[in-house]
């Protein structure tokens, strides 16, 4: 099978107010194929929503995508003119933001949001495109598509305003989604909800999703390979139920330690503490050779400090980039 995405040693990086560069994403590469969910992993300031935002070229006004490729159905998108981007954008591929709030137009009726996807990149009569705004609303809003479809977004729950966010990603019916932190501002129980919603789009339309997240919940029966990050690197990347289950690299341990259980007391009625990841992850942390995890590290060796793993194949695709296993 055909890759569906293929990005080749992308090297994304930030410039200061002072001049002074910061790098986000340092040869990341991987692939993605059709119909398959990739869950991007790791903490705020590791690239995930670089990635998001590089493989468009909608990267903030200071960055600059320095080294790398970005193969989409065949096409380099980093080499693609603007009006080749522009037609991909939101019709082959879609972003679904973080915020809902912030990516809707508060003045505008939802319905009409939707509207002007499809009218961006269809020539259909408006007809045509009303009966298909509205069939995207009732495969989402079973119930109540019509009053959705109404409402402004203040009137909405943040779940369905960012089941509105969803219906603008699908409405022109694209191969790739991407999905960038989608449920960080919602409860437990629609963040449930919002995964259904994914994974019914996954088989109905044959979708291949990248979900970035920084709660490893949330991709544990969802995702089907994990990707982890840190400093712009990938970490560890397999079968989302051998990263998540059992973890090679020690930032991936660390990060699915860190998480809650479960949100009960214990048997003594004294709430248990988190292991917590030692000291954070800054630019005046990165140090300037060897493993770039390697200051906040438990389990760092002499070779740490003075070379850069390379990915070590662990078999059954899942590679780690550590010393510990080789290199």
């Amino acid at each position: 099978m055909v890759p569906i995405l293929e990005v080749q040693d992308l090297h994304v990086s930030y410039s200061s107010s002072g001049g002074a560069s910061q790098s986000a994403l340092a040869g990341v590469s991987f692939q993605l194929m059709p119909k398959e969910i990739l869950g991007v992993l790791g903490e705020s300031g590791s690239g995930k929503s670089t990635i998001a935002t590089s493989l468009l070229k909608l990267i903030p006004s200071n960055g600059n995508i320095s080294r790398g490729s970005v193969f989409f159905e065949g096409k380099d998108l980093l080499r693609a003119s603007a009006g080749e981007l522009e037609q991909i954008r939101g019709k082959r591929i879609s972003l679904v933001y973080q915020e809902p709030s912030v990516a809707l137009h508060p003045t505008i009726r939802t319905g009409e949001q939707v509207f002007r996807v499809l009218a961006a990149h269809e020539s259909a009569a408006k007809s045509t495109l009303r009966k298909k705004t509205q069939r995207v609303f009732a495969s989402l809003f079973p119930e109540e598509a019509d009053r959705i479809s109404k409402s402004y977004p203040h009137q909405l729950s943040g779940g369905q305003q960012q089941r509105i966010l969803i219906a603008q990603a699908i409405a022109c019916g694209p191969s790739l989604l991407i999905a960038d932190e989608p449920t960080a501002s919602l409860d437990p129980t629609t963040q449930r909800e919002i995964l259904g919603v994914f994974r019914t789009l996954r088989e109905e339309l044959a979708l291949a999703m990248i979900f970035i997240t920084h709660n490893p919940a949330l991709l544990a029966g969802f995702a089907d390979r994990v990707m982890v990050l840190y400093g712009g690197r990938i970490a560890e990347m397999g079968p989302a139920r051998t990263v998540l289950s059992s973890p090679k690299h020690p930032y991936t341990r660390a990060l699915l330690q860190s998480m809650p259980q479960n949100l009960e007391n214990d048997n003594n009625g004294r709430k248990t503490k988190l292991p917590v990841i030692a000291g954070d992850f800054s630019a005046a942390q990165v140090p300037r050779e060897g493993c770039v995890f390697e200051p906040r590290c438990q389990e760092r060796m002499e070779d740490c400090r003075k070379r850069e793993p390379a990915p070590i194949n662990l078999g059954e695709c899942h590679t780690v980039c550590c010393f510990k296993y080789g290199g």
